[in-house]
This record gives C-alpha cells, structure tokens and sequence, in this order.
C-alpha cells in the first residue's frame, strides 16, 4: 500500500535529527513540522521570514498574517522569529540551514533537481528553491514515486529543465526511502504492504537494493 501525503510527512519526520534547522517547501513538505515532537528541538525555516513553524494552525485558530511559504495557516512554537524575506535568504544561502525538505517533478540517478517547470505545463514556479538547494547542507525530496500517468519519476537524467545539479541527498516517496550515492540511487527501505519488486519497477532508473531487502 502505498503512503498518503500525511505519512510520508510522518517518515520524513522520523529521520530529522534533534537540534537541526529545517527548511520546508510548500505542498508535503509544510506537513512534516506538525510530526516533530517539541522536546526534539528542531528549528522549521520557511522562506517567506519565519523561524520556528510548529505546524499547520488548528481549525478555527487560523490567523490570515500568519502563513508558510505556500499560504498555510501555521503556528508557531515559543521563540519563534520573523525576518525580512531577503534576511530569510540570506540564512539559505549562507549554509545556515540544515536540511531542506522539498518537493519534486524529476529526480536524476546522479540526485539533480526538476521542480520548478513542467514543459508546456503554463506558467513555472520558480519559487526560491535554486537558492535553498545551494546554500543548504543537505535536500531531501519528497514525492510520489510515479506520476499520474504511472511514469517514474526518479529518471537516469531528468527530462524537465533543472533546478540544481547533483544535490539531491535523500528521496522520500510513497513507495520507498532512497539514499543518492556516488552509484545511483539505493533503496533503504520499502513502505509497508510494498514489495522490492514493485519499488524497482516504479523507478525509472538502476536501483541498488541491499541483501537484506533482496531477502526480505
């Protein structure tokens, strides 16, 4: 079975380590803040000038000036701070942020970006995220495995223009949790109800899978 959008937030969740700052893209991304818990002390940066989100504002408590970079209603947890979005970026682009979490139409084996056109898809979201991926220390993705069209996202060379070269670390997915290394994607693990078969069939691309999966 494959993930919703709430539980890959959820799996992302899990492998934020305490203490980090954390930049969250719109879409998936803006849901992984509302799974950490406060005692892990991790940091959510969003774009648009705030520092400490704490997750989607519960029905009712919505306050129209308090959003996330895809206009969201958040919270935010005690210390928070706001900031000029240029002083936003500026905490990007100085290496200042841990991990970004961001969504994608195409990643390559060799980790590049595709997420801010689709050809022929109208106008482009441009958004920040060639800044973030290049100031960040790490980019995690977050994804559904396929298209709608059941077409793999996760290409030998991205076939969309591309957002960033080679910095993509980590791939969520509903199917799967892959790690980029210096060989290609490799398979971590499989989503619950998911076989190894069907991750590889899904992939658009040569897929190391350790023993242990192979056996499982």
């Amino acid at each position: 079975m494959a993930l919703t959008k709430a539980q890959m937030a959820q799996r992302i969740a899990r492998d934020v380590p305490p203490g980090a700052y954390v930049n969250l893209g719109v879409g998936i991304p803006t849901l992984v803040a509302g799974y950490i818990p406060p005692e892990a002390e991790v940091v959510f940066h969003s774009e648009n000038g705030i520092l400490g989100i704490g997750g989607p504002a519960p029905p009712g408590e919505e306050d129209p000036d308090l959003v996330d970079a895809g206009k969201n209603a958040v919270i935010v947890r005690p210390g928070a701070a706001f900031f000029h979005h240029a002083d936003s970026f500026a905490m990007l682009r100085g290496g200042r942020v841990d991990i970004a979490v961001l969504g994608a139409y195409q990643v390559s084996a060799a980790g590049d970006l595709a997420n801010w056109k689709v050809p022929g898809g109208g106008v482009p979201n441009v958004g920040g995220a060639m800044d973030i991926v290049a100031g960040v220390k790490q980019v995690w993705v977050v994804m559904t495995h396929t298209g709608p069209d059941g077409r793999p996202k996760i290409l030998p060379e991205c076939t969309y223009p591309l957002t960033a070269k080679r910095v993509v670390r980590r791939i969520y997915t509903d199917l799967a949790v892959l790690e980029v290394t210096p060989a290609g994607p490799a398979l971590i693990e499989v989503s619950p109800g998911v076989t190894v078969a069907q991750v590889v069939a899904a992939t658009g691309t040569a897929l190391t899978v350790p023993e242990a999966l192979q056996r499982a």
